[in-house]
Order: structure tokens, then sequence, then C-alpha cells
């Protein structure tokens, strides 16, 4: 654990339930760690994971960081003060986005263990930043290995067994969508965001009977997935 502290956070009003996770969307870790310690960006997280492994922590737990901009997550506005914020390095869709090295998943996965089981955070609120800000981000990503996570109970599984469509309409489709926790206010980016945390490998904003299918199997109540 490396002691960066950054001067950007003040105090929280509401109890840490979240857990957050971004890319850093840099050049490189040098730059972001710098951005986010610098008074002037008014950025930063908690914790920062390098893509060779190390761990740069920011700003304390039970300080309000500022990672998370305009978001909304199952009725949570001020996502800044219920969160903890992980940045993890990588150049991200502006930069050349690219894997996530085993280096850097070996050491964010024991991170992410110790956060949630110290806070309590169970696994549908450890979110992804273009879970709770759909319309403005795509961070970490479809490269992201939500699925290494989830096989921990550190996330909530990709749907994969007995697999039911309720047929709802586009409509239905959405509000059962905000009800999982999504904002909803730009349909299409919403649609994305759940396609890239649950169905990466087809991100097209179009509802359709797989999507329908994971989406009614999260709202159950033990989503159930690849072991």
């Amino acid at each position: 654990m490396i002691e960066t502290p950054s001067p950007n956070f003040d105090e929280r009003r509401l109890p840490i339930s979240m857990l957050v996770l971004h890319y850093t969307g840099m050049p490189d870790a040098a730059s972001a760690i710098e951005w986010m310690a610098n008074p002037l960006s008014k950025v930063s997280a908690h914790y920062c994971v390098t893509e060779d492994g190390q761990i740069i922590r920011m700003v304390a737990e039970d300080k309000r960081a500022w990672h998370a901009g305009l978001a909304w997550w199952r009725g949570i506005t001020d996502v800044n003060s219920a969160s903890i914020g992980i940045e993890i390095v990588n150049p991200g869709h502006e930069w050349g986005y690219r894997p996530y090295p085993e280096e850097q998943i070996s050491v964010l996965i024991p991170l992410v263990h110790d956060i949630v089981q110290r806070h309590g955070i169970t696994r549908g609120n450890i979110v992804g930043h273009s879970d709770i800000a759909p319309a403005r981000k795509q961070d970490p990503g479809e490269l992201f290995p939500w699925h290494r996570l989830a096989r921990l109970r550190l996330a909530l599984p990709r749907p994969t067994k007995n697999l039911m469509d309720p047929h709802w309409s586009d409509g239905g489709f959405l509000l059962a969508l905000e009800r999982f926790g999504y904002d909803i206010n730009d349909p299409v980016a919403a649609i994305r965001a759940f396609q890239r945390r649950y169905r990466p490998e087809m991100i097209d904003g179009i509802i359709d009977g797989e999507c329908r299918c994971i989406l009614l199997a999260l709202l159950l109540p033990q989503p159930q997935g690849d072991d």
C-alpha cells in the first residue's frame, strides 16, 4: 500500500453501502495519480490499482472521495457519500482500451474483498462507473473480468441457468431495469450499460430476448451463474 494523499475529499453524508469500480482512462498510471492528487482537478478516489499490482491509497475510507460525479443507483443520488471508489489503471476507450493484466486483477480482488467485508456491501451494490452514470461513462468497460469477482461472490454473476423470457414490452423492460438499479432517463444508454456489464459480447442498446432473460434472473432472490 503506497500512500499518495489527495486533497480532493470532504465529509460523508451517508453511510457506506456501495463500491464503485472505474478505469483511469488516461495514458499511464503516473498521469492518473498526479491528476487525482492535484487540487485543481476536483477528482479523486480512495484507491488506485496500477497495472503491475501496486495499490495507491489516496483518500481515507471515512471521507467522501470525488470519483462518481453526477450519478444514480437504486435511489441514491449522492453516490460519492455512499461509496468507496477504486480507480483501476487502464487507458480506457479513448487511449487504447486493453485487457486488465493478471497482476492487477490478482491485487484488486483481495482489496475488494477486504472493503466489502468490512463495510457489509452487498453484491448488488458492487458496480461499475457505467452502471451509475450510463449516459456519461463506459468504465471499467466490457473487458473487465466481472466473472472473476462474481465467482468469489464479490459481484453479481451473469445469469446462465434456468433462463426464461418474460416477454416484457420495451417499456416493461425499462421499468424492470430501473427497479434493478439503473437510471433510465437515457434509455439507450441504460440498456448499453446493462449489456456492457451482463452481456459484453454484444453492446447494441437494443432490448432483445436475451436481455430480458438476464434481467429477470437478476431480479430473482438468488441469481445463478457459472460457478
